[in-house]
């Protein structure tokens, strides 16, 4: 549906559910909510997924550091969330095949008492998944571990416990989600800002949504309103009532991305113990290495920055177990925020992902903290909350058997038709494993002349631009680069390069002229060089 139609079913139309934010949590709650036949609309003022949920470690988790905490202090929330996620992990990889798998990871253990504690760890984590769990964990000694990853420090190794997570494409899960809550009904729109909060007798009736491209306003009208905005979710209670105190800490997660020498295709690395008490993980992810870690506390801003010392603390806590890496061996960098519930006398290393809802006197909704293996369950609990509050007429939940849009319908050999009709094998698995089931529709638009790569070294199709723009709503070029497709995310220079491509490209399907073309290359170089 056309842009200006989304528009005016948002001004002409009253809703069950107004959801404010098109990340994780949002998006999620826009599908729950109109598979379960409520009349919803989601607004997100960037782009879905721009924030956190692009930005995440990639990992499908129950969180093994929140086991150990659990554990430790005896804390059943910690383990509730642990139980939580290990089910909702089964359940993302379930209905999304083509964006999440399992993935090995390794432990690598240096001291003898070592082996039992993390090896007893991660049996128990199976316990916890229940009949969820994936391969159960197992110790392999040291030349297994070697063999498995070849780069790992060999001197005084003992062996390692290895264990499986789910791995996925973020920001195209988070896509899709927004695609298949449109699908299931609702009205989604990205680049729709909430600028008020109508009341009436103290009541909210809606909001007023600015178009952050075409720049008019409309007012929506919602029976109830959520506030689903991630580490922001503060500044929209103040909106509502600006008295209210705050109810987040944030915490920086840091990543950078290495080339794919520095990992196995097929194994991650889960490094348990860093100078500063904080786990860190490198991954293959994408073609490349992916080595990150999260929990430092951080302001709350729009588009953080990673600093040179962030990027040097990251290659100092992998240096005794895979050697010294230079700085210049780093593609890319990114910082995303984590919201987390405060409590004044924990630090953000301590605080658990357990999500909160919060009703405001004039009936606003936040739902905020949890994790992203969690968005079903949280959005679950939230619209059965806004059911029993606010006396709406919703069936029951059906989203743990929904199948994301690339998800339906999809044939675990995809690639294999793909190579056959001709893309080199590295482009068929990437639009296997990116698109799904619709992977043959960015096939018809590459066979039309748009079969050149962005980038000679990615995997990324001109094909690809015309499809995110026709199809998934992007609508700058730095949508394409950054979350339809993830070169930014990937590697710096690559995208800088790409981007009048893209504008190019996109400003065709979207019919923009020479001046537009070249505004939005500025801000999308501009937006790579400030790591995005």
């Amino acid at each position: 549906m056309e842009r200006t139609e989304l528009l005016k079913r948002l001004a002409s139309e009253t809703f069950d559910l107004l959801v404010i934010g098109g990340g994780a949590t949002g998006a999620g709650v826009a599908l729950e909510a109109a598979s379960r036949g409520l009349k919803t609309a989601l607004v997100e003022r960037y782009d879905f997924s721009e924030g956190t949920s692009s930005r995440s470690t990639k990992l499908i988790h129950g969180g093994v550091r929140y086991l150990e905490l659990a554990v430790k202090t005896f804390d059943k929330v910690q383990l509730n969330l642990v139980r939580d996620a290990l089910h909702e992990r089964a359940t993302m990889i379930k209905n999304a095949p083509h964006l999440a798998r399992p993935l090995w990871l390794l432990t690598p253990l240096y001291r003898v008492w070592e082996v039992p504690y993390y090896y007893t760890g991660l049996k128990l984590y199976d316990l916890l998944a229940g009949g969820a769990r994936l391969q159960p964990a197992q110790f392999i000694n040291a030349q297994g571990t070697l063999e498995r990853f070849p780069l790992v420090k060999p001197k005084g190794l003992k062996g390692a416990v290895a264990y499986q997570d789910g791995q996925f494409d973020d920001a195209r899960f988070n896509v899709e989600l927004a695609l298949t809550a449109a699908q299931q009904g609702a009205v989604v729109l990205n680049y729709a800002q909430v600028t008020a909060l109508p009341k009436q007798n103290g009541r909210l009736v809606g909001a007023v949504v600015q178009d952050r491209l075409g720049g008019g306003e409309v007012e929506v009208a919602a029976r109830v309103v959520v506030n689903a905005t991630g580490p922001f979710s503060d500044a929209i209670r103040r909106m509502d009532d600006p008295s209210t105190p705050p109810l987040l800490k944030a915490s920086s997660g840091i990543h950078i991305v290495l080339d794919k020498k520095y990992s196995p295709s097929d194994t991650g690395l889960l490094i348990p113990r860093t100078e500063d008490g904080r786990v860190v993980f490198v991954l293959p992810w994408q073609g490349a290495t992916l080595v990150g870690t999260t929990d430092h506390p951080a302001p709350i801003v729009d588009h953080p920055r990673v600093s040179e010392e962030e990027i040097g603390y990251v290659l100092r806590q992998v240096k005794p177990y895979l050697g010294e890496i230079p700085r210049e061996a780093v593609r890319a960098s990114w910082s995303g925020l984590r919201p987390l519930v405060s409590r004044p006398e924990a630090d953000t290393a301590r605080l658990a992902r357990d999500h909160l809802i919060q009703q405001s006197p004039s009936g606003l909704l936040t739902l905020t903290g949890g994790k992203w293996t969690t968005y079903r369950k949280m959005a679950l609990d939230l619209v059965n909350y806004a059911v029993g509050q606010f006396g709406l007429q919703a069936g029951p939940s059906c989203t743990e058997q929904i199948p994301l849009l690339g998800g339906q319908g999809f044939v675990p050999d995809g690639a294999k038709k793909l190579k056959q009709m001709g893309f080199p094998p590295d482009v068929a698995q990437h639009l296997h494993q990116a698109y799904g089931s619709r992977a043959p529709l960015v096939a018809q638009i590459a066979a039309q002349g748009y079969d050149h790569r962005l980038a000679q070294e990615w995997p990324y199709l001109e094909a690809e631009v015309i499809y995110a723009a026709r199809y998934e709503m992007a609508q700058t070029p730095l949508d394409v680069l950054a979350r339809r497709t993830r070169l930014a995310f990937l590697d710096t220079s690559a995208a800088l390069a790409a981007v009048p491509q893209v504008a190019e490209l996109m400003g065709c399907e979207l019919g923009w002229d020479t001046d537009r073309k070249l505004l939005e290359q500025e801000k999308a170089r501009a937006q790579i060089l400030e790591a995005i």
